[in-house]
């Protein structure tokens, strides 16, 4: 799997010189970062289209992230060059013949009296080295305390993931502190949550191939210490080879593995992180899980809670690759608790058929049949997942057994495989904006549910009756919630692991209803999170069908999740408070306005 992992080591020496000293004019305000607003400014020099400019950003800010880095400033910097010479700006043009170490600089006009205007005095220069060094980020000290966090000013926002961290930090965290968020359903958030490389957990039984299938990536004989498939391994870019316990990996900061301190001493000692320098983790992070107990296995108890552990990974992994063997189809109770604790991350899940050059063509299609027809049954749904069909490992495929046809055929789906995998950071900061929205509506119906819980407690007497009958009763606590505040049934948690965990809490103890903690994360939905996306758009787009696109798609899609919230139990539209208690109303409204179509 190729992932170019640095313009750099295509640019020559020289040329890197001459792109440190432009980068920093290009970088404003001496963060490291070329936002947008940086871009526009500086790459008009180069006099080209804003077409050809718009998709040399497209291309150079592939993660979607609202800024380049030096790396993509050089990327950016070599389109522009390209473009000069009249090649079309397209991502083929990266991959092509052209020689990049002789490739010169663009022309950009009016950029040597820029330079002599900003150049530094001597002294300076040669005390930083030789070249200006990026100030750290304000985001590095977001997470010290609510206080720090108010201080940093807006213009200290120059990422959608920079955005994300301060409207968690001051408008998405009081809510979840309030209602104990992180007791019942995630760990808060820390500063390494929102920095974090892009995960891909690998699931299965035992000798599905999921270590084999790291290493054949990777290219590597081994990950980490032998045997692996009794422990989870989280393999990711380091500057040397090495294993780091369990333990250690889960205090240290700057990893964003803390919240698996929760599941004890037992765990941690079955956790490792192995590190290794290679271009593909500098993208990518791989967890690689222990095997799925099977047969008379599934008797044996682990010492942690391995469903639980799955479940925290899930929710903070981009891709999800569920292993089967052509002769292990069968689906265990433990594999089928292990799916069904995937919930709600469903478009994350692909299906795995390893070894599929064991069997023949006619065998294939009766075991690919058998396979769906298992899924079906645990995944409860008609939708059918992709289900990639290979043999990944370093051997060659067996043609004899799997025949021309079958030879074709893995050979394609190990292609869309990679190609799947080649694109998770592109679509990473995308990503992190869903699983933003999904928390924060998660937050407002766990707020819902706790209010609710210490509203029915009584003032005075029979409290400890009261509680046992509400921890009871649950299901019919969730059905007023959702009728009540109009919520998906879908979005509920699950009730039996709700009612274990309120079975240690007093629920008079908790907090009653803040609206105004309600309306802020609603404000933050409806308005905060659309100008961010807009902020950090494309800088060639055309300003206004950028602001209508993008505050179109997000507000309709929260008018919809609203309208289908005030249906009765038989399906019933109340047309009376579609429009009259939508909390977005307004900013719908403020739209038809801004595009002059209300």
């Amino acid at each position: 799997m190729e992932i170019d992992s640095s313009a750099i080591s295509r640019c020559s020496v020289e040329n890197q010189k001459i792109y440190t000293e432009w980068f920093n004019v290009a970088d404003s305000d001496g963060d490291g970062r070329v936002t947008g607003v940086d871009a526009t400014n500086f790459f008009v020099m180069s006099n080209l289209a804003r077409q050809d400019l718009k998709q040399v950003w497209a291309i150079a800010d592939s993660k979607r992230q609202g800024f380049l880095g030096f790396k993509e400033f050089i990327t950016a910097m070599q389109l522009v060059s390209l473009a000069q010479a009249g090649n079309e700006i397209s991502n083929d043009l990266l991959n092509s013949d052209v020689d990049f170490g002789n490739l010169k600089p663009p022309a950009m006009d009016g950029l040597d009296a820029l330079l002599a205007r900003t150049k530094r005095p001597k002294s300076d220069s040669e005390s930083n080295g030789g070249s200006q060094q990026a100030s750290p980020t304000a985001s590095s000290s977001w997470f010290t305390s609510p206080k720090s966090a108010k201080k940093v000013p807006l213009t200290a926002v120059t990422s959608i993931i920079d955005g994300l961290k301060k409207l968690y930090i001051q408008k998405l965290k009081p809510l979840e502190v309030t209602y104990q968020f992180n007791d019942f359903v995630s760990p808060l958030l820390a500063n390494s949550d929102f920095d974090a490389k892009p995960m891909v957990m690998l699931l299965g039984q035992y000798s599905t191939g999921k270590t084999t299938f790291i290493k054949h990536l990777l290219r590597r004989a081994h990950i980490g210490p032998e045997p692996t498939t009794d422990r989870f391994v989280v393999v990711m870019n380091g500057p040397d080879e090495r294993s780091i316990p369990g333990n250690t990996v889960a205090v240290q900061a700057d990893m964003p593995y803390s919240g698996l301190s929760n599941f004890g001493t037992a765990f941690l000692s079955k956790f490792e992180c192995s590190q290794m320098p290679h271009p593909l983790l500098e993208h990518i992070t791989f967890v690689d899980t222990p095997g799925v107990l099977s047969g008379e296995k599934q008797r044996t108890q682990r010492s942690y809670d391995f469903t639980g552990v799955t479940s925290w990974f899930a929710a903070k992994c981009d891709l999800i690759l569920l292993l089967f063997d052509p002769h292990k189809l069968d689906i265990s109770d433990e594999f089928k608790r292990v799916i069904s604790s995937l919930r709600g991350n469903d478009d994350k899940i692909r299906v795995v058929l390893n070894k599929a050059d064991q069997v023949d063509t006619q065998q294939l299609m009766r075991v690919y049949g058998a396979l769906m027809w298992s899924l079906g049954k645990v995944l409860n749904t008609p939708e059918v997942m992709r289900v990639y069909i290979g043999s990944f490992n370093d051997k060659p495929i067996n043609s004899v057994t799997a025949g021309p046809i079958g030879t074709e055929l893995f050979e394609k789906e190990q292609e869309d495989l990679l190609s799947d995998l080649k694109d998770i950071p592109k679509r990473a900061c995308d990503r992190r904006i869903n699983e933003f929205v999904k928390r924060a509506r998660a937050a407002k119906i766990h707020a819902f549910i706790i209010s609710h819980l210490k509203k029915e407690m009584p003032a005075m007497m029979g409290k400890a009756k009261a509680q046992q009958k509400l921890i009871d009763n649950l299901e019919d606590v969730f059905a007023k919630v959702q009728r009540e505040h109009h919520l998906p049934a879908g979005d509920l948690p699950f009730v039996e692991s709700f009612r274990e965990r309120l079975s240690g809490y007093n629920l008079d103890k908790f907090e009653k209803l803040k609206p105004k903690m309600i309306q802020t994360v609603d404000d933050m939905l409806g308005y905060d999170i659309p100008d961010l996306l807009k902020n950090f758009r494309n800088p060639s787009l055309d300003d206004d069908m950028c602001t209508f696109v993008i505050y179109f798609v997000l507000l309709l899609w929260l008018f919809v999740y609203d309208l289908y919230g005030r249906t009765d139990e038989n399906g019933n539209l109340n047309e009376d408070k579609v429009f009259d208690e939508m909390p977005h109303r307004a900013a719908f409204h403020n739209l038809l306005i801004t595009v002059n179509i209300g």
